[in-house]
C-alpha cells in the first residue's frame, strides 16, 4: 500500500470517527430535545423560587441561606438524561444516616448568593447522590465551576430522613425579637403565638432554641424531630416542611410575628406587658375553634 493509500485509509478512518461523534451528538441533542431541562423541572423550580423569596424578603445577606430539597423517584427520573457521565469524587459529610442511602437531594451551594440562584441555577444549585453507606455525597449535575454544596449540608441531611425540604435563613424580625426574649423555648413561643395567634396554625409545636456556636452536627434534626422550627442564637431559623411552600410559609409566620412583637414592644415603651395580650386560656381556645393541635405545654 503507497503513500496516498495510507493517506486515505487514514482520512476513511477519520471521517467514521468524526461520523461516530457527529451521531452521538446529535443523539444527545435529541434526548435533550425530547426531554425538559432539570432546571425547568417543578422541583427546581420551586427550590428557585423559595431563594428569591426569602431574598425578596429580606432573610438573606451576603451568601447566607441555604436550602436542601431531598427529590422522590418521580423527580429524580426527568433528570438523570442530564446526570453527568462522570460525578464528581464522593465527599465524606461526617454525619451518616443509613435511611438516606441512595439519595438524591437538590442543594444550594456553598458560598451562593440567593440573589443569583434564578440568574443561573446551573452554577449555583446542584443534585447530589448519597452513597449506599449514607455518609458522603457526590455531585451528579450542577454546581458548575468547581461547586460545592452549602455548609449547611450535613446540619440538613441530618433531617432530611423526616423533613423533605430544610430551609435555613435569617428574618430580619426574629433576629430582633431574639435578642429582646430570654433564652427560653416555651417563653419564645408563647411571645410570638400572643403576638400573631394565626401562626399556632403553623408553628404549632412551637420553636426550639439552639446555641448558634456550640451547634453540632445533628441538633437540628432533634429540634425539627418535636418542634415546628429552630431558632439559633445568632437570629438564624431552620424551618422544614413537606414542600418549599411549607418551609417558607413557617419562616414566613415566625417573621411576622416576631415583626408584631418587636413593634408592639416599641410602641409600649419596651414594655411586653400588653393590655390587649391574649391569655393561655384565649390562645388555646383560638387553636380549638380553627382546628389547630398545638403543644399546651408551651403554654403553661
Amino acid at each position: 500500500m503507497g503513500f496516498f493509500d495510507n493517506a486515505q485509509d487514514m482520512l476513511g478512518r477519520g471521517a467514521s470517527a468524526a461520523q461516530g461523534v457527529l451521531d452521538k451528538g446529535v443523539s444527545a441533542a435529541k434526548g435533550a430535545v425530547s426531554g425538559v431541562a432539570v432546571e425547568q423541572q417543578l422541583v427546581m423550580k420551586n427550590l428557585v423560587r423559595l431563594c428569591a423569596d426569602g431574598w425578596a424578603a429580606g432573610w438573606h445577606q451576603g451568601f447566607d441561606g441555604a436550602v436542601t430539597v431531598r427529590m422522590d423517584d418521580a423527580e429524580v427520573a426527568p433528570c438523570r438524561p442530564f446526570f453527568y457521565d462522570n460525578p464528581s469524587s464522593w465527599v465524606s459529610m461526617g454525619v451518616q444516616d443509613v435511611r438516606l442511602a441512595g439519595a438524591f437531594i437538590a442543594t444550594t451551594g456553598l458560598r451562593t448568593s440567593m440573589r443569583n440562584v434564578a440568574l443561573d441555577p446551573a452554577r449555583n444549585i446542584g443534585i447530589v447522590e448519597i452513597n449506599e453507606q449514607g455518609d458522603a455525597w457526590r455531585i451528579v449535575w450542577g454546581l458548575k465551576d468547581g461547586g460545592v454544596p452549602t455548609a449547611a449540608f450535613p446540619q440538613h441531611f441530618a433531617a432530611h430522613a423526616q423533613h423533605r425540604v430544610v430551609y435555613s435563613c435569617v428574618p430580619a424580625n426574629v433576629a430582633a425579637a431574639r435578642l429582646l426574649l430570654p433564652g427560653d423555648a416555651a417563653a419564645v413561643t408563647k411571645a410570638l403565638w400572643s403576638a400573631l395567634p394565626q401562626a399556632m396554625a403553623v408553628v404549632p409545636n412551637g420553636v426550639a432554641l439552639l446555641d448558634a456556636p456550640a451547634l453540632a452536627v445533628g441538633d437540628v434534626a432533634a429540634a425539627l424531630d418535636v418542634r415546628s422550627a429552630a431558632v439559633l442564637s445568632d437570629g438564624g431559623v431552620v424551618a422544614a416542611g413537606l414542600t418549599c411552600d411549607d418551609a417558607f410559609a413557617t419562616a414566613q409566620a415566625l417573621d411576622k410575628a416576631a415583626g408584631v412583637y418587636v413593634a408592639a414592644r416599641a410602641a409600649n415603651a419596651g414594655s411586653d406587658r400588653f393590655a390587649g395580650a391574649p391569655s393561655a386560656e384565649q390562645l388555646l381556645a383560638w387553636a380549638k375553634a380553627h382546628g389547630v393541635n398545638v403543644d399546651e405545654s408551651l403554654l403553661a
